[in-house]
């Protein structure tokens, strides 16, 4: 029997149990640093970007008023959160929206439960306390959801033309270039802005059939990268083709990366009149792993780096501006109008959330339709057959 139990707490010694809880194993440094390495990857970088500033805007605020921060006690989060909700702005307003309070509580939920603390979020002081703030918000009226201005197909037609049309200068003609491709991909395959500037060249072919086949290596609602295809179509008119843009953007990094400036240079002095498709011709040679969309310098040379989701926030908003549209429209205008003028043209074209769910990669109908109601209320509404 001694024997016997002697074996069974050397058997639960060597599993790392004492006394029936787990202990810490004795890990090498490399395998300890590869675990908080996949650790930090479990979360998207702009997400890890935003709960550090979020963690950091809750240490100062602790630090100021003399609170612990860590552990926090749940009383100390509800400070933090009516705090920041009673904040106003210069002009009376309130600072902060309601989602941005949900935000920071995440934050430091993660930083709890990394650290290997009780989440004080999940009390129920901090869950009314949130859930009263956007109570208060609502019944006042205050900081309510603005979503982005959807651009539909005319508005993409006439922001291209004009960007053509208007482009003067072989640095400007590479502008144009890029910025007709990041439209007209980007609203024909409803992307969003993060998914944009994440491909690379090798995730573009052309398909004989359907135009260009687009691989999502990794989305917001697909951090684990089991991928997706989407389909972007050979169109009748050249001039809104999405794959006749690609090619053409193509074409010029293709010679920048083979002979900078003066191969561009070369390339758009040569270059026939946009006047018919491109797009089933040969296509230039890249390299497989460079960013698809770059940045551009003001002297037209091509950066290495991909371009930003502001970047492309800004792409929008300065080609519609040019093509003439107002201040307070552009005002509304950003990265996600392109995927929200999507789903607003195919549903007022008459196709259904299923339809469009196949492009958009939305998992239920509900948030596909969120798009009608916003931009399009009038479809299948019954208003408009009251007979008045």
């Amino acid at each position: 029997m001694g024997e016997q139990h002697g074996g069974e707490g050397s058997r639960a010694v060597s599993a790392g149990i004492v006394g029936g809880v787990a202990v810490f194993p004795d890990l090498s440094v490399e395998i300890a640093a590869r675990i908080e390495r996949s650790m930090a990857s479990a979360r998207s970088a702009g997400t890890r970007r935003a709960y550090a500033s979020a963690w950091r805007r809750f240490e100062t605020w602790c630090t100021l008023h003399e609170h612990q921060m860590l552990p926090a006690h749940p009383a100390t989060v509800a400070a933090y959160l009516v705090t920041a909700a009673d904040t106003l702005t210069v002009d009376g307003t309130r600072a902060y929206a309601p989602s941005t309070f949900g935000k920071w509580v995440a934050a430091i939920a993660d930083c709890h439960r990394a650290t290997g603390h009780d989440n004080p979020c999940g009390h129920e002081v901090v869950r009314a306390t949130l859930a009263g703030i956007r109570r208060d918000y609502a019944a006042a009226g205050e900081r309510p959801r603005n979503p982005r201005a959807p651009l539909l197909t005319s508005d993409i037609t006439t922001i291209v033309d004009h960007a053509r049309h208007s482009a003067t200068g072989w640095a400007s003609e590479v502008l144009e270039r890029r910025d007709t491709a990041l439209l007209l991909m980007g609203y024909t395959g409803a992307f969003r802005r993060s998914e944009l500037v994440a491909l690379e060249c090798r995730d573009v072919r052309r398909d004989r059939l359907d135009g260009a086949h687009v691989r999502i290596r990794k989305s917001k609602t697909d951090q684990d990268g089991g991928g997706t295809v989407k389909a972007l179509p050979f169109t009748d008119r050249h001039e809104s083709c999405p794959v006749c843009a690609w090619v053409r953007w193509l074409q010029i990094s293709a010679a920048f990366d083979t002979g900078g400036r003066v191969a561009v240079i070369r390339l758009l002095s040569h270059a026939a009149e946009f006047g018919s498709h491109v797009c089933r011709g040969t296509l230039p040679v890249c390299d497989a792993r460079s960013p698809l969309f770059r940045s551009v310098r003001k002297n037209g040379n091509l950066s290495d780096t991909a371009l930003s989701g502001a970047a492309v926030h800004e792409a929008i908003r300065r080609r519609a501006t040019r093509a003439g549209y107002d201040t307070a429209t552009v005002a509304q205008l950003g990265g996600h109008s392109l995927r929200a003028g999507f789903v607003t043209q195919a549903f007022r074209n008459g196709a259904d959330a299923h339809a469009i769910m196949r492009q958009t990669g939305h998992t239920t109908p509900g948030m596909v339709e969120v798009y009608a109601r916003e931009h399009a209320p009038m479809l299948g509404n019954a208003v408009t057959d009251l007979g008045l």
